[in-house]
């Protein structure tokens, strides 16, 4: 009630304000019409007599062109034109009153023009004047010195955001803009004082707190370069979030975020078909294994999207499915959604959901993924990964379902490692299952996905929270990264594209090393890296290698249809011998003889053995005492100086 009070006051104000201004203009013109001398007493008593037409007259009109619903503290140029546009059709409407029911002989032909113009300024002035005193007045002590980077629309917009900010947190200091044409320009009183490069001087000189980046349209490398810059001057900085997702396309203060480890990857983000995807997805009965999943989760949230018939969750962690169905049905209230607790190793189990609800495509994401933790569990590894994998594609292929989309790694190429030796197994049966099944079976390759539960992402902003030291395996390691959104869309992007057989990979770009990724995520949580918090070269873990391949030598690559997305044809393997090594492996894990399954892991994936296959389960992990456990250590390991 109060607040309703104080605008009807506020409003109250204005409109006393501008009555009181209109006679003001005109009595002003006639002084400024007589060269501020005495006015004659006749044209005296006819602009006295005029205004019992003027103001009525313009008051109506300041009325019907909203002058009272802006608000002084935030007048602005919009407002300048409507008071403009309100004074010229009231003097307009005014004057020909004036001329049709009274003598305007009375009315020199100039006092009109020195009306409108003063009354203009009568007007605006006061309004602006009252927004500067409370910009400067108002503003807290506490308030933060804001370098802006970049001098184009969404920068206008932040800083107009920030000016209008009623706490007053922050205090545009100066933009800071590559465009040349630009320097020296004002925009909102903030000035373009140079190039990003010329950052950390501009930055000492006008004593700044906080760096604000306002380059939407920004590319990684850009991007890159941008941070490199901001970095040399050692403050905290915030960005806008990227073009794409300024739907609205306005900034606003709260849009404002931390700059992300995805922002700084060097590759931007691929945009796939939706088009295709929507037409082909929606409709149809969904499948997913390991729908709690890192990747599973995200793919139920997109597919969820496509307008489906039905989307049947699998999942064998009780607490990740009681999560994803209700957050589907919160989200998504009119979609079939039928979660079941199963494990994938149980082919009953299997069997009987695709019996009931025979879904027409289905992605097998439920798989073991850590390195290390699976060199140790062979048996594990070849249960889960290969023979579950079997099961799916089995109960896949006796359902009737129309796609199959296996979701692999890179790992699997050349494998130094149990899981990502198993990940090529279960490639190599679906791809050869297709040839014999009505069933398209596609492969989908990817690398690291950031934030993905277990990735090293999560685990180096864990280290960095409880101060270091952040443990890197060598400082030569190089992967690839995605996002997990991206790596779901090509997933579906692969279903549409998937004829069967195929190997769908997306490019990538250049692969990142470890170490730069933890003195980024270093850097961004306002550390230095080396003197906030230590960087540890701990040596590689069981079954890592230094770099990850995407394509195996004999895998022929060609073209899709989308640029961004490489296919390569399987490799065919004998369906009899294929199938009794996974009969083979089945028995063997009800033996847990984890010597045969090593050995008919060798077999089903030679290349295995070109990086020391062989390996059995043990109880007890291997020994790290070989592990650096500090840099110093690393660095004369390497004879660095």
């Amino acid at each position: 009630m109060r607040k309703l009070a104080d605008r009807l006051l506020n409003r109250g104000m204005a409109f006393l304000h501008d009555l009181l201004m209109i006679p003001l203009a005109w009595l002003g013109a006639y002084i400024l019409r007589f060269n501020l001398e005495a006015v004659p007493d006749w044209f005296w008593q006819q602009a006295l007599a005029s205004l019992f037409v003027l103001v009525p007259v313009q008051v109506l009109v300041f009325w019907l062109f909203g002058l009272y619903r802006g608000v002084w503290r935030f007048a602005s140029l919009p407002d300048m034109i409507r008071i403009g546009k309100a004074v010229l059709t009231g003097l307009v409407l005014a004057t020909l009153l004036l001329w049709l029911f009274r003598d305007f002989t009375g009315v020199p032909r100039s006092v009109p023009v020195l009306y409108g113009i003063l009354l203009m300024i009568f007007l605006s002035v006061p309004r602006m004047v009252y927004r500067f005193i409370k910009d400067q007045g108002t503003r807290s002590k506490s308030a933060q010195r804001v370098l802006v980077v970049g001098a184009g629309s969404a920068g206008e917009m932040l800083v107009r955001d920030l000016l209008r900010d009623p706490q007053r947190a922050y205090l545009p200091l100066a933009f800071v803009d590559d465009d040349a044409n630009k320097r020296g320009r004002e925009i909102h009183g903030v000035r373009v004082m140079g190039s990003c490069e010329k950052l950390p001087r501009i930055a000492r000189k006008l004593a700044a707190d906080l760096i604000m980046l306002a380059v939407p349209s920004a590319d990684k490398s850009q991007m890159q370069r941008i941070i490199a810059h901001v970095e040399e001057t050692g403050l905290p900085f915030r960005t806008v979030p990227p073009l794409k997702e300024l739907m609205s396309g306005n900034v606003r203060v709260d849009q404002l975020r931390e700059v992300l480890i995805e922002d700084l990857l060097g590759r931007d983000p691929v945009a796939l078909d939706w088009r295709a995807i929507r037409e082909d997805l929606s409709g149809r009965s969904v499948l997913i294994t390991g729908a709690g999943g890192s990747i599973g989760s995200e793919l139920c949230r997109q597919l969820a999207n496509l307008s489906l018939k039905s989307l049947i969750l699998v999942e064998n962690s009780e607490f990740n499915l009681f999560c994803m169905e209700r957050e589907l049905r919160h989200s998504f209230p009119d979609l079939a959604i039928f979660p079941h607790l199963g494990d994938i190793t149980e082919r009953k189990v299997v069997e009987r959901i695709f019996d009931h609800y025979r879904p027409q495509v289905v992605f097998h994401a439920a798989a073991y993924k850590h390195v290390p933790l699976l060199e140790q569990q062979i048996r594990e590894a070849m249960r889960n990964n290969v023979l579950g994998t079997r099961n799916v594609a089995l109960a896949a292929n006796a359902s009737g379902a129309e796609e199959f989309v296996l979701i692999s790694t890179d790992k699997a190429v050349n494998p130094a490692n149990v899981m990502g030796a198993s990940k090529r197994a279960a490639e190599i049966y679906c791809q050869n299952l297709n040839d014999r099944s009505s069933t398209n079976f596609i492969t989908v390759r990817f690398g690291n996905v950031l934030g993905s539960t277990g990735s090293v992402v999560p685990l180096f902003k864990e280290q960095i929270e409880k101060g270091g030291p952040v443990t890197v395996t060598h400082a030569d390691m190089e992967r690839y990264f995605m996002t997990t959104r991206e790596a779901c869309q090509l997933i579906m992007q692969a279903s549409v594209l998937g004829e069967g057989g195929e190997i769908f990979v997306l490019d990538m770009g250049q692969p990142v090393r470890i170490q730069y990724l933890a003195e980024q995520l270093i850097r961004l949580s306002g550390k230095k890296p080396g003197e906030d918090i230590a960087i540890e070269y701990i040596g590689l873990r069981p079954g890592e290698k230094l770099y990850e391949e995407l394509f195996h030598e004999q895998e022929p690559l060609q073209a899709t249809a989308h640029e961004k997305i490489l296919q390569a044809r399987y490799r065919p393997m004998p369906w009899e011998e294929l199938a009794q090594a996974m009969e083979d492996a089945e028995i063997a894990c009800g033996e847990y003889d984890c010597r045969k399954l090593s050995d008919l892991l060798t077999r089903l994936v030679p290349e295995r053995a070109d990086h020391g296959g062989g390996r059995e389960c043990a109880l007890q992990p291997e020994s790290v005492d070989s592990a650096y456990r500090t840099t110093d250590e690393y660095r004369t390991s390497r004879n660095h100086p």
